[in-house]
């Protein structure tokens, strides 16, 4: 007898929230082979949509899928017979961990929770395979979700995914924490993913959809575990700060027609306070331990300047102007370049910008990159030069791949020839 919708959902939820622990547990349970540990995981779901429908779903699903899972592990090796001293190990750990899978040590599985996002973020993968490898086995997406976010085929997420588990074992990459010495360049490289899968959901680079909270949210969440397990690393607490003020904006960032707000444009009555404070917050605790700001903290200031304006006229801008010079100082960015531009614009007026936009443009550095034609368009109207700024939202029109932003672009060139 099939299973019902909601227990279907329900079982989907429970996956959802004990996954990413469920693969971390396994993951140091099969010496850090993550393909055989994502193997075992699925078992074990599959186990539970088989049992759960009659039986109902256990007090502690976690403990119950862990148990299956390394249940499966054993029945697995026992068939391999040159496998036999493994087994005996593996039978060694179970028996240690049977008396109550509930009780196992926080400390040791936060410490496999890291070890697996230092793990599928290792900087050996591209950062296209980092970014699936993550949300499949952190976020627990399928491959089909994950295609679906990135509008890629799904053979392509399956691929990508497969290579990344074969580097890492071709590797022979340890699932562990990396040292004290590894450490910041290796948080680094996890920190830009979880960023990546952000962008990715906040302004859409391709497809129909202005924006993507599921990949948001997926971000979000995996910087909130991240912020609990390394508390005193700063720029942890600094990208979160930015995720969460960012994503305080999304009630405000689309019309009833779904064409999207700009940010000046927004009602931030529909913003969500209690995102900012968290974000605010978060910034705060990013400031007692590290001074000067890093990357992350200091885009998180950015932002808070715009969160602690009641209105668009009321923004900091100077200040504004001033973390993005830090930001260009820091990173020698084009595109960082492009939004001191704007700043200064803003604080300074359209003509100061427009001359540090020419010269990014006479750099040749950002020439496929339609929001440098939109940001020069955008001056240029405030200038009344209003040709020019038409031609300027066209270039930048042919640019995108996103079709509500190109119709944003070509609406402004519209206005521009009226």
């Amino acid at each position: 007898m099939p299973a019902s919708p909601e227990i279907n959902r329900a079982i989907e939820t429970v996956w959802r929230i004990e996954s990413t622990r469920l693969i971390a547990g396994l993951a140091r349970f099969t010496k850090g082979d993550l393909g055989q540990a994502e193997d075992l995981a699925q078992e074990a779901l599959v186990a539970a949509l088989e049992v759960w429908p009659e039986s109902g779903i256990p007090d502690n699903p976690g403990a119950w899928l862990t148990a299956t899972a390394k249940n499966r592990a054993i029945d697995r090796i026992r068939r391999e017979q040159n496998l036999q001293e493994k087994y005996q190990e593996v039978g060694r750990a179970t028996e240690r961990q049977e008396q109550s899978v509930e009780d196992e040590v926080d400390a040791a599985l936060d410490d496999d929770i890291l070890s697996l996002i230092f793990t599928t973020c290792h900087p050996l993968l591209s950062e296209e395979a980092r970014t699936a490898l993550t949300l499949r086995l952190l976020g627990g997406l399928s491959t089909a979700e994950i295609a679906r976010a990135y509008l890629i085929p799904k053979t392509t997420v399956a691929q990508r995914i497969v290579r990344a588990k074969r580097t890492l074992a071709e590797a022979k990459v340890p699932f562990e924490m990396p040292s004290r010495v590894e450490l910041q360049p290796r948080l680094s490289s996890v920190l830009r993913v979880i960023y990546l899968i952000f962008n990715g959901g906040y302004s859409a680079t391709s497809g129909d959809d202005w924006m993507k909270p599921e990949l948001c949210n997926e971000a979000m969440r995996l910087g909130r575990i991240l912020a609990t397990l390394l508390p005193e690393e700063a720029e942890v607490h600094g990208l979160i700060a930015l995720l969460e003020i960012q994503a305080s904006r999304f009630p405000s960032r689309t019309a009833a027609d779904g064409s999207p707000v700009l940010l000046l444009d927004q009602d931030r009555g529909k913003w969500d306070h209690l995102l900012v404070n968290r974000g605010l917050a978060s910034l705060d605790r990013a400031g007692v331990l590290r001074i000067p700001f890093g990357y992350y903290t200091l885009q998180a200031a950015i932002a808070a300047c715009h969160a602690r304006a009641r209105t668009a006229d009321a923004t900091d801008w100077k200040r504004i102007a001033a973390l993005y010079d830090a930001l260009a100082q820091l990173t020698g960015s084009p595109v960082v370049e492009l939004n001191r531009a704007m700043a200064v614009a803003m604080a300074y007026g359209p003509e100061e910008g427009l001359e540090l936009v020419d010269e990014l443009i006479e750099s040749n550095q950002l020439e496929e990159y339609h929001l440098l034609p939109a940001v020069r368009g955008d001056l240029l109207q405030r200038l009344s030069r209003y040709d020019e700024a038409r031609v300027q939202f066209e270039s930048a029109a042919a640019l995108t791949s996103n079709r509500v932003e190109r119709a944003v672009l070509l609406a402004r060139a519209g206005e521009c020839s009226s």
